[in-house]
């Protein structure tokens, strides 16, 4: 049973079996004390570790200089290939599934060139009203590239009146209903303003089922909550590694394309030296 009161929280601390992590993070100090920090969906705590292994890599810089692309523990050219098994159990892909490369939204911009593909009627796109700004830019700008005009183009899913939160019954119904003129389904798979995170299984399902493609933004999702983005048949995703992957501002993004779609040479794509050193979509 709940209770509102501070012997309860901190009774909860004490069995919270990851509380020994808080450990290996460094705290804010405000007024002398550890702050309560509330903003790791916009930049997570500084691992205690960072300093080590950064360190350790100036010193194969300075050390091998060229030579650390292919030299040393983890030499720097295969650096995607190192993550590729950590990273996808983050996520619940295979291995060859994800890549870690650019920032999240040319990583956005990348996969709408596969997988916004219109055509005819199938030239919509159904996302949640209120998603993340730099999402709401790249959809505009994909659309209008393409010839659309955004207000036609792109369908705004909101709450019911009086509601905070969007029913999942409510996303499938206006998948359903604009089934003939969809082509794509993109939202994020947590919404950063709400915390509610979404039926993405249900989703990728219902616009599969209209013949359009789904794929979501994970930037408030990845290391936040669980994800089985093979096993749910998400076409694609992306993410950020700043928030609750704690890399640092800046930090290289992710992206994921289902193995379904990995090596199929009808999805169109902007290539580059990974396509020719892997010979695969990444």
């Amino acid at each position: 049973m709940f209770e509102n009161n501070l012997s309860f929280a901190r009774n909860l601390d004490q069995k919270d079996p990851l509380k020994e992590y808080r450990h290996k993070f460094h705290i804010p100090r405000h007024e002398g004390k550890e702050a309560i920090y509330f903003c790791g969906n916009s930049l997570g705590l500084q691992p205690i570790s960072v300093r080590e292994s950064i360190d350790k890599e100036l010193l194969r810089w300075q050390q091998l200089a060229v030579e650390g692309h292919f030299m040393g523990e983890t030499p720097w050219l295969h650096y995607h290939k190192q993550f590729k098994g950590p990273v996808s159990r983050l996520v619940g892909a295979l291995p060859e599934e994800v890549v870690v490369m650019n920032n999240l939204t040319v990583n956005l911009h990348l996969m709408l060139v596969s997988f916004y593909q219109p055509e005819g009627k199938r030239f919509k796109i159904i996302t949640e009203k209120g998603a993340f700004p730099s999402d709401q830019y790249a959809l505009e700008s994909q659309v209008k590239f393409h010839g659309y005009k955004p207000e036609e183009a792109i369908i705004e899913l909101q709450p019911r009146e009086g509601e905070c939160n969007l029913r999942t019954e409510d996303i499938l119904q206006t998948i359903q209903t604009h089934a003939g003129e969809l082509a794509l389904v993109m939202m994020g798979g947590l919404n950063y303003y709400t915390g509610q995170v979404f039926d993405m299984q249900a989703i990728t399902q219902a616009a599969h089922q209209a013949g359009a493609y789904a794929g979501f933004d994970l930037a408030h999702a990845a290391g936040n909550v669980l994800l089985q983005l093979h096993d749910w048949q998400v076409d694609f995703a992306v993410w950020c590694t700043y928030k609750y992957l704690n890399s640092s501002p800046g930090g290289v993004a992710g992206a994921f394309i289902h193995s379904n779609h990995a090596y199929s040479a009808n999805l169109p794509r902007f290539a580059g030296w990974w396509d020719i050193m892997n010979k695969s979509v990444f």
